[in-house]
């Protein structure tokens, strides 16, 4: 008997800096594209809506090929980072692509390519792409991202909750330092200021005058450099500050950091174990379980083509 033919799914992981599209056959990665798309220098560069329409014809040009190559694609499905109401799926600010305001991605995406598109904001994408890797685990899966900025996503009863205007989980933005760092989103003293690799690179900087990439500093703090050493730990810290929070509100059994820096997680975990233990209620100690990811750094393209699947 012949085997049928598997059906794919295109996922689209939108970052400040990087774009990566991934085609799936149900969980399967079957290609990823990754391009150095530096959104967030194009917002910096350009008057809003100049900067809109590179980023849009950017992002078809990237998808186009892909629709050629794999024509059973029937949906599109992109995790955005940024506030997006989800009955308009207007995106209403990006505090990590500035200028952005009151753009429809998915409506603008779905003129030009022909093709139904599902837009998420990119940690709720990852979030549930998160949760299929795990295997769908009951008790709820709360997500958090550690990438340019902090991003959560929360998993209860099989999907993503996003609150009634969207805009839920944004945990990246509870504030651990009060009149701290300014951040993107006009805040100041946000946890994206210290967990992230912004917030890295801007710790290191204000201890020792360069600028250093976030890997770089992860390299120097392996090498026993103290500076180092101190600004992960500190990110540790303040990460499980934000954590400790947010789980006395949702009470769920699992949490599950991913995103880029936790290349770098032995040099954050004892600081974030300690802030956590001592933070959490006496009730929740012990009772949390705790998934650094496993996924490859897929999740955000998967979780992005499993919900557009459902359009």
């Amino acid at each position: 008997m012949d085997k049928p033919t598997p059906v794919h799914h295109l996922g689209l992981d939108v970052g400040g800096t990087n774009l990566r599209l991934g085609v799936f056959a149900d969980l399967s990665l079957v290609e990823e594209i990754r391009f150095q798309a530096n959104y967030s220098a194009i917002c910096k560069q350009y008057p809003p809506a100049e900067a809109w329409q590179r980023i849009l014809l950017a992002t078809a040009d990237a998808i186009r090929p892909l629709l050629i190559k794999y024509p059973d694609l029937q949906a599109i499905g992109i995790g955005f980072p940024g506030f997006i109401d989800p009955n308009t799926g207007i995106l209403a600010q990006s505090p990590n692509l500035p200028g952005l305001q009151d753009v429809n991605l998915g409506q603008d995406l779905s003129a030009l390519l022909g093709l139904k598109v599902r837009v998420e904001n990119d940690a709720n994408a990852a979030a549930y792409g998160e949760f299929y890797q795990l295997g769908q685990p009951t008790g709820g899966l709360l997500y958090v991202g550690l990438g340019t900025g902090v991003g959560a996503g929360l998993v209860v009863n099989g999907g993503v909750w996003v609150g009634h205007h969207g805009y839920a989980l944004e945990a990246g933005h509870i504030i651990v330092v009060p009149e701290g760092r300014l951040c993107g989103c006009g805040n100041r003293g946000c946890v994206e200021q210290y967990a992230s690799a912004t917030g890295i690179i801007e710790a290191y900087l204000e201890q020792t005058g360069q600028r250093l990439t976030a890997h770089a500093i992860a390299q120097l703090a392996e090498a026993g450099d103290s500076h180092a050493q101190a600004v992960y730990a500190d990110a540790g810290s303040k990460l499980a500050q934000m954590l400790a929070s947010v789980l006395k509100v949702i009470d769920v059994e699992n949490v599950l950091v991913g995103g880029g820096v936790v290349a770098a997680w032995p040099l954050m975990s004892a600081a974030f174990e300690q802030r956590l233990a001592h933070d959490l209620i006496p009730v929740l100690r012990g009772k949390i379980q705790l998934h650094i990811t496993r996924s490859g750094d897929i999740a955000g393209m998967l979780g992005a083509a499993l919900l557009a699947s459902k359009v």
